[in-house]
């Protein structure tokens, strides 16, 4: 019997071995596989904030007036980090100064509001300045049922009909592009003028 026992045990740990990788194998097929991550929804064009009669400042680092946006409803879309304003009014502030203010039926800005989209009674006005030059620049305001405004560098487009106004004259066209840096005010479309002469 002794014989047998120390034939058995020099076989155990192999016969341990094999029921071990048995076992692992047998766990290995009944575990259930992983499906994938579930993904999250993409976000929806939801708002997760709104203001009622409101007014937000925004000031550079010397404390002077950057830009202010003011209206009577406004809804934040987190998916796109946008503003949706009813019966807006927008003053900014350039670097020199020079006030525009903005104003329309409803509004899309983006966060930092340097771009502005407006809808409805759309109205865009730079107030008069001086000129480097000396001469001064007259008020200059952009009408239409809608313009796209950049605060920032002054430029202002719209693909739909516009009026513009500079001092006693008029401008229409279906489609116009101003970029102020750049000095250049492209019309396009039926393009009318009205050229008030100049009063000594």
């Amino acid at each position: 019997m002794r014989a047998i026992w120390d034939r058995l045990s020099l076989y155990l740990p192999v016969i341990l071995m094999g029921l071990l990788a048995l076992g692992t194998y047998w766990l290995v097929r009944s575990t259930p596989l992983l499906g994938p991550a579930p993904q999250e929804p993409p976000p929806r064009h939801e708002p997760d904030y709104l203001m009622r009669k409101f007014s937000v400042k925004t000031f550079d680092a010397a404390g002077r007036l950057k830009s202010e946006v003011a209206g009577t409803d406004a809804r934040h879309y987190p998916d796109n980090n946008t503003l949706e304003i009813d019966l807006v009014r927008i003053r900014s502030f350039n670097p020199e100064g020079r006030l525009t203010v903005a104003t329309a039926s409803q509004a899309l800005i983006n966060s930092d509001a340097s771009e502005v989209q407006l809808y409805g009674k759309a109205r865009v006005v730079r107030a008069a300045a001086l000129s480097q030059s000396g001469p001064a620049e007259p008020e200059l305001e952009f009408r239409g049922e809608y313009l796209h405004a950049f605060m920032l560098t002054e430029r202002i487009k719209s693909p739909q009909p516009v009026e513009l106004i500079r001092g006693n004259d008029r401008f229409w066209a279906d489609m116009m592009d101003f970029d102020k840096p750049g000095h250049v005010l492209l019309l396009n479309g039926h393009v009318k003028g009205l050229l008030q002469p100049a009063l000594k």
